[in-house]
Order: C-alpha cells, then structure tokens, then sequence
C-alpha cells in the first residue's frame, strides 16, 4: 500500500481535530496503511493551533501549517500538497462530517483504475441554505464542463499525486479540481459516503457563495476548453464584431448614397443624426472589449498563480526535515 497524505484544512475547527485525528488513525490502523497527516490552519482565530500542536507533539506522523491569515481553501490545499509525501492525496474537512471509515472503499475504487475519486454526499445532512445552492450549482458544472458529478462541492476526494502535481490551485478553484484535472487527461470517478451531521461549529458556506462560485465556472469552463486556443473564442467575438460593423456600414453606405442620389429619399435624415445604430454598435463593441480582457486577464493570472504561492506561511510543525532527522 502506497504511502497516503490526508490534507485537512482548518478554519476554527478546535473542538473537532482530536476527535477527527483519532477516528483517522483508528481507519489506518485497522488496514494497515502507511499515512501522514497535513493540517493547514488557514488564519483560525480559535484555539485550533494549539489543539494542531499537541497533536504534533503525540504523534509523529502528524505535521501542521500555519498561514498568517486566512487565505481560503484552495491555498490551504495547495500548500498541503506541496508539503505532502505521500503517492496518494485524501482531502477532507475537519467538521467530522466527512467519515474516514469511507476511505478503504474510495482506496478500491481508485484501483479501477482512476487517477481521481470524488466523493458523493448522497444523503446530506445539511441545512436548505446550503443543499439548494449546491445542487444548482454541480448542475452549472456538469452543464457547463461536461464533467457530470453529483457533488463537485464535497471536500472528501482521493487523488493520485500527479494530479496536484499539474493542477495548481489559486483563488477558489477547489471545487474544479475534478473538471481542472479532467482537462487534462486525468480519470476521475465518484463514489457515495457517508455524510455525517455537524457537531462543532458553523458552516462556513451558504447562498453567498453561488455567484462566485458561478464565475469561477465561468473561468473554467474558459480555460479547460480554450486554454491552448484562446483564439477560438476571442476571435469569434472579434469576427462577430466584424461582421456586424461591416453590415451596419455598408447599411449607412447605402442609406447615404439613396439620400444624395434619389430625390425621393432626399427627405430621410442625415446619417449623422440616426444615433441608434451608432449607440449599438458601440454597446457591442465596449461589451465585446471587455470580454476579451477578461480572458486575456483570466489567462494572465492563471499562468502568473503556477510560478507562486498564493498564501503565507507563518509556522510550520512536522513535515519531511523531521522525519529526516
């Protein structure tokens, strides 16, 4: 069995790591896995890093991160990983409403031959304000990528380490790791497990996040289909632009040569007072503007974010130089 790092990051979670450290080590021991732990403590304003300290002082395996402040779940994932060294990477959350107990059965079905197994939290126990927006949004996914998951949004996946070796994670791309590794010829799958109700805490999720979470899709949707072709999209909307402003001014052409040449029109207004084409086409053309510097944008930071690490590191317990030592 492959070494497996379980990345786990912590947002104001004090009252649930033991437990959760506990129920992990209880898994791996009864099946003997070789296993290390990465807490990352994304900015907690809680006792949560003293609780990570005591766990590092017990338990060798364990080693903990600390950012300066809370840089969001896809930094604390991505500086996990890179402190990681194990072949194969668990991700899960540390409200105990993940249940390690689900993890030999995500284990196999990675042997099927997948290189990513998502997890499905088919029964939820979760308030509305959190279960509506989810559904509403694995639809947009699935709509929008192709990549057709019950529940992108669960936290509780397997990965091979390759994936976040190519899939460099910034802003809140957490929850397009499925469709960013997808892209990129990765196998991924899905399996149900078990959702627990939560006993610490708040959830730190809810309607707010919809729209943004929409306009990440909209990011991804962009970058997986046109990340090596960005012409394909941008020159369309140019060609359109084109076309279109080719069609209004061969329309003014013609209006202005019936006006001078055709008594008849001779009573039709100057072209230069018919304002509505001229405020369209400038609509379309600011509108169309924006749009492709978006994208050149999108593409700009998504290069920028693989050479730099979106977060910092203020403390650090554990890891690679003590097992060394």
């Amino acid at each position: 069995m492959p070494k497996i790092s379980v990345i786990i990051p912590v947002f104001n979670e004090e009252d649930s790591l033991k437990e959760l450290h506990r129920e992990i080590s209880e898994v791996a021991e009864a099946n003997q896995y070789q296993l290390e732990y990465v807490f990352v403590d994304d900015g907690s304003t809680d006792r949560s890093w003293v609780v990570l300290s005591e766990l590092a002082d017990s338990d060798s395996r364990v080693q903990c991160i600390r950012f300066r402040r809370n840089f969001g779940k896809a930094a604390a994932l991505r500086a996990g990983a890179e402190s990681a060294t194990g072949s194969l990477f668990v991700t899960m959350d540390a409200d105990l409403q993940d249940d390690p107990a689900e993890l030999p059965s995500m284990l196999e079905k990675l042997s099927d031959d997948y290189d990513l197994i998502s997890g499905w939290k088919q029964v939820r126990h979760d308030p509305i304000g959190k279960t509506i927006p989810s559904k509403v949004f694995n639809w947009l996914v699935g709509f929008l990528t192709g990549v057709k998951l019950h529940d992108h949004n669960c936290g509780f996946k397997l990965y091979r380490r390759e994936i976040f070796d190519e899939v460099k994670l910034y802003g809140e791309m957490h929850r397009f790791v499925p469709v960013l590794a997808h892209a990129k010829g990765f196998r991924v799958g899905e399996i149900a497990v078990n959702h627990r109700a939560r006993e610490h805490g708040v959830s730190k999720y809810g309607w707010s996040r919809l729209p943004k979470g929409f306009l990440d899709l909209l990011t991804v949707s962009f970058l997986t289909g046109f990340n090596q072709r960005p012409q394909h999209v941008i020159g369309a909307l140019g060609l359109f632009s084109l076309v279109l402003g080719s069609a209004g001014i061969a329309y003014m052409t013609a209006y202005w040569m019936l006006r001078i040449t055709v008594e008849a029109f001779s009573g039709w207004d100057p072209v230069h007072q018919r304002p509505l084409l001229i405020y369209s086409l400038g609509a379309f053309l600011l509108g169309t503007q924006l749009l492709c510097m978006g994208f050149l944008a999108e593409l700009i930071v998504a290069r920028g974010q693989e050479s730099r690490e979106p977060y910092s590191i203020r403390s650090q317990l554990g890891g690679p130089e003590r097992e060394q030592a």
